[in-house]
């Protein structure tokens, strides 16, 4: 079961007042990227991945966290029946399915951990992940960023990449520059997000 766009949008906003940051608008931004790919791609709705763009991070509700907001998220989303918004709230920061990937704290409990690393065992991933994923490390706070950019941004702030996660962040907007025909940066145009009166 999925949200509507009004309920996502509802939720998100939701979720800001229970934690205020920039991470509402990065998903607003992830979610403008997700909808305009998947506009360009004939077998992805376009509706869906905006509101599981929009609804990636919506863990971040409870709280400051790194890896918890994925716990957060899966089991917040899993409580309200939007399995599929579940799905990529425990997916979207895991492009191979491992959590030795993670860029930050690990800041969960033993039995969210388990709960996150159980998951990705056996959980079977499609474009709809595949494409949240590439539109997570698309989004800033305040409008989409050069992917390569980003990434050295984060490699920067937190001392480290994987290798492995940047090569599979290529290999995502490769995936789907060939699915859209064109260059991700000409499918998504530019989104700038105004903090104090966000738009959809």
């Amino acid at each position: 079961m999925m949200p509507t766009r009004e309920e996502a949008e509802n939720l998100l906003k939701e979720a800001e007042i229970c934690n205020p940051g920039p991470w509402g608008n990065h998903s607003r931004v992830a979610a403008h990227c997700a909808e305009k790919i998947a506009m360009a791609c004939k077998d992805l709705d376009s509706d869906t991945a905006y509101i599981l763009g929009l609804l990636h991070d919506i863990g971040r509700k409870f709280g400051v966290r790194h890896l918890g907001h994925v716990s957060d998220g899966y089991t917040y989303m899993l409580s309200l029946g939007y399995d599929r918004v579940a799905q990529i709230c425990l997916t979207h920061s895991f492009n191979n399915q491992t959590t030795k990937e993670y860029i930050g704290n690990f800041d969960t409990t033993e039995e969210e951990l388990e709960l996150i690393n159980d998951s990705l065992a056996v959980v079977k991933t499609d474009d709809y992940d595949r494409l949240i994923q590439l539109c997570d490390a698309l989004a800033g706070s305040e409008g989409v960023l050069d992917i390569e950019k980003r990434m050295e941004d984060v490699r920067q702030r937190y001392g480290y990449y994987p290798k492995s996660k940047w090569d599979s962040n290529m290999k995502l907007k490769a995936y789907f520059e060939a699915k859209a025909g064109k260059s991700i940066y000409e499918v998504v145009g530019r989104v700038h997000i105004d903090r104090k009166n966000p738009v959809y």
